[in-house]
């Protein structure tokens, strides 16, 4: 199956120029491209969460396979919902499932289920992929939208499953975890919750991150695919994380009474 773009023209530009000319704009020309396992990176309209995005994706090694992990938005039906053939297109070209890795991963963990529908109307990994296409035209992929529902055990299966099928595929391959930070909060409450958060995962502690954000209440929408990108990054010997950037849609608006924050990560 071909995904078509679902929100091109919305949260990012409709054309292929405009787009590019959008990226470039947001792309960081002097960083210091480094390795890295994992990364966390936010899926709003790129008017809004773009730069950090863009700071994440222009600083970090980009390998040809990119796993991304995000949360459904919707209700999508299953608990992991993977695509494992065809291709998603976005106004920058078409990027095709990389249909060896994705079977290992729907064949390692009971839990993954074959399910393109779940990917048709969800933005939360679409958006990515233009940052991923852009400076990879050969870029393959395989999507996984995470429900709402998902607990942490079944988060950690889920988490070592992708460990050792990257390990078992061995080509170099990137895990790109979607989320979002706090939503429609101060910006005193977004940067104090959100720094709890992002301590659990530059402490490499995916069920600190599960705990502290439920028992905060922190209204972090990817939590859940963050935490089993975290299990998976350290299955894999990651050592350490950075904040690459951090920033709330106030420095947009102008509005500091209701942000949406927005923190990118490399996980190394």
């Amino acid at each position: 199956m071909k995904r078509k773009a679902f929100v091109a023209g919305r949260f990012y530009p409709g054309s292929c120029e405009r787009l590019r000319e959008t990226i470039a704009g947001l792309t960081v020309s002097t960083a210091v491209r480094k390795k890295a396992i994992a990364v966390v990176s936010p899926h709003a309209g790129y008017v809004y969460s773009g730069p950090v995005a863009g700071a994440v994706f222009s600083s970090t090694l980009l390998p040809s396979v990119f796993i991304i992990l995000g949360p459904g938005h919707r209700e999508i039906g299953s608990l992991f919902a993977i695509q494992v053939r065809g291709s998603w297109q976005t106004p920058l070209g078409e990027s095709p499932i990389e249909r060896d890795l994705a079977a290992r991963i729907l064949a390692g963990c009971a839990l993954v289920e074959e399910n393109d529908q779940a990917h048709l109307w969800e933005h939360s990994l679409e958006v990515q992929l233009p940052f991923i296409q852009y400076f990879r035209e050969d870029a393959a992929i395989v999507p996984i939208c995470v429900s709402h529902e998902a607990g942490y055990g079944e988060l950690e299966t889920l988490g070592r499953a992708l460990a050792e099928a990257v390990r078992d595929y061995g080509k170099g391959t990137l895990l790109v975890a979607s989320t979002d930070m706090s939503h429609y909060v101060s910006q005193k409450t977004a940067e104090k919750k959100d720094t709890l958060a992002i301590r659990k995962i530059l402490d490499l502690d995916p069920a600190g991150l599960f705990e502290t954000v439920t028992a905060e209440r922190i209204s972090m929408c990817g939590f859940q695919p963050t935490a089993a990108a975290l299990v998976a990054a350290l299955g894999l010997g990651a050592s350490g994380a950075e904040l690459v950037r951090y920033q709330t849609s106030g420095e947009t608006t102008g509005d500091y009474a209701q942000v949406v924050g927005y923190a990118g990560i490399r996980i190394f």
